[in-house]
């Protein structure tokens, strides 16, 4: 098995409230990858402002914001949450369409990360964050969703299986970056998250905690279990052969 360069993976612990805190890991990132460029604070701070400025009309800050989880967040939201919610999202779909070269990829060793993409409909979990130092806490999310620009943040409206519909912010895979490449085949997926990693840990095990999330809440993504079981057997053969 491929030894792990240190350099990409200087927060052993990967994504946590102190180091968002910190922005620590814009500092490992310009650290381990200073070619790659990153919003600023100042950037995040002005897109988190035109984004609660153009608010859906039923959007009230008193009672704090909603924010759709499909990947990570759903396991690692690192900012406190008043409530959670089952939902359904149409009009997207949560697909390997975010290929990374740091983050959990590096050059040698490329990963894939999930990002919602037009088309169909995608099962998640809607987060309310409470409205008490709501901006503070939408740049903790920021921080970590927006750091190189390969997300766009909007508006949508979640399905809840009681009550009327939430608009959520979420974050959609932007097909301007450079790090979007698009449907690839079924192989190589496989192949890009088995073998995956960097400075905040491998494509594997955010593959991994993601579906065992959606299970704990019930929802049971078919593509993303038979995409595990399919990356743990490379990974088991990989394993087998070092």
């Amino acid at each position: 098995m491929a030894q792990i360069d240190p350099r990409q993976r200087p927060l052993p612990n990967g994504i946590t409230r102190e180091v968002l805190e910190r922005d620590e890991l814009r500092r490992a990132l310009t650290t381990a990858h200073p070619d790659v460029a990153t919003v600023s604070d100042a950037q995040m701070q002005a897109s988190i402002a035109h984004m609660l400025a153009h608010r859906p009309a039923t959007v009230s800050l008193d009672e704090g914001v909603w924010v759709f989880g499909y990947g990570s967040l759903l396991w690692n939201p690192c900012v406190p949450v008043a409530e959670w919610r089952a939902v359904l999202l149409y009009g997207f779909h949560r697909d390997f369409r975010i290929r990374l070269t740091h983050g959990r990829g590096s050059a040698e060793a490329p990963g894939l990360m999930l990002g919602l993409v037009p088309g169909g409909s995608c099962r998640g979990i809607a987060l309310r964050l409470p409205p008490k130092a709501l901006e503070y806490e939408l740049l903790m999310i920021w921080r970590r969703e927006m750091l190189t620009g390969v997300y766009t943040p909007r508006w949508v409206s979640l399905r809840a299986d009681h009550g009327p519909p939430l608009s959520a912010l979420t974050f959609v895979a932007n097909s301007e970056h450079e790090s979007f490449c698009g449907r690839l085949a079924e192989a190589t997926v496989v192949d890009m998250l088995a073998t995956g990693h960097g400075m905040i840990g491998s494509a594997a095990e955010y593959l991994d905690s993601t579906v065992a999330h959606l299970d704990e809440q019930g929802i049971h993504d078919r593509r993303l279990r038979a995409l595990r079981a399919r990356v743990n057997a490379a990974v088991d053969a990989q394993n087998v052969g070092c």
